[in-house]
């Protein structure tokens, strides 16, 4: 029984594509590979693989579209997102179509191997939740289908990725006081302490959800930052 996790790497540069293919051979993985945006979303549909490590431009289909129907399919499917493209807009436009990271060209092979890591430890981590998460007196998140919800109505009014509920669900656990931008990438990334990894990850993901749980995101009352201490979610009033 072959225990290995998987990986479907979808990427167009043959150079590119055949050194990941032996980078992640050589660290233990079992690897398949696609050349175009429509036949990685064709494998990505009909088998299961651990990760996918997903580029930007692809042929027929580029990388957003790729990874915005895996997400229809699967909301817990981990996606790393590789791209020349490193903007902020860039690297929001990749988040905010469900990728778990966004790793930039030229990137470094052990940054990348470590980031796969640090995603796949957090998928695999069992992690006990409690059902509802009240965010406030009008937002309810049902932790199962992602929803949000108005609780009077019971109306949906957001709907959010398992990463942003993971998020709120540290910082409710940890509401007493702020966490720091190390600390979620650590415990909510999986990231390890001494892999000195720099990613704006945590960044754009609090802006992201301020836009969504916030009244004004720009001026926020309920995720609050903390000069020099990290992020503070308040309790429901």
């Amino acid at each position: 029984m072959d225990t290995k996790l998987s990986i479907l790497i979808v990427e167009d540069e043959e150079s590119i594509r055949s050194g990941l293919v032996d980078v992640f051979l050589y660290h233990g993985y079992a690897v398949d590979t696609a050349t175009d945006g429509k036949t990685g979303l064709e494998k990505s549909l009909s088998d299961e693989y651990d990760l996918i490590l997903l580029d930007v431009m692809l042929p027929e289909m580029d990388g957003f579209t790729v990874c915005n129907e895996i997400r229809k399919h699967s909301l817990l499917q981990p996606i790393i997102m590789l791209t020349a493209k490193t903007s902020e807009d860039d690297i929001i436009t990749g988040l905010t179509h469900g990728a778990d990271d966004y790793v930039g060209k030229p990137f470094s092979v052990r940054q990348l191997v470590l980031r796969v890591e640090a995603v796949l430890r957090r998928s695999q981590k069992i992690v006990e939740r409690n059902r509802f998460l009240e965010i406030s007196s009008q937002l309810r998140i049902d932790t199962a289908t992602l929803e949000g919800k108005d609780p009077e109505s019971d109306a949906v009014v957001e709907t959010f990725t398992r990463k942003e509920i993971d998020i709120l669900q540290y910082l409710t656990q940890h509401s007493d006081r702020p966490v720091s931008r190390d600390e979620l990438l650590e415990e909510v990334w999986g990231y390890k302490k001494s892999s000195q990894i720099e990613t704006r990850t945590v960044d754009i993901h609090i802006a992201k959800l301020r836009r969504k749980i916030e009244e004004d995101s720009k001026n926020p009352k309920l995720l609050t930052t903390i000069r020099g201490e990290g992020y503070r979610l308040q309790g429901p009033e």
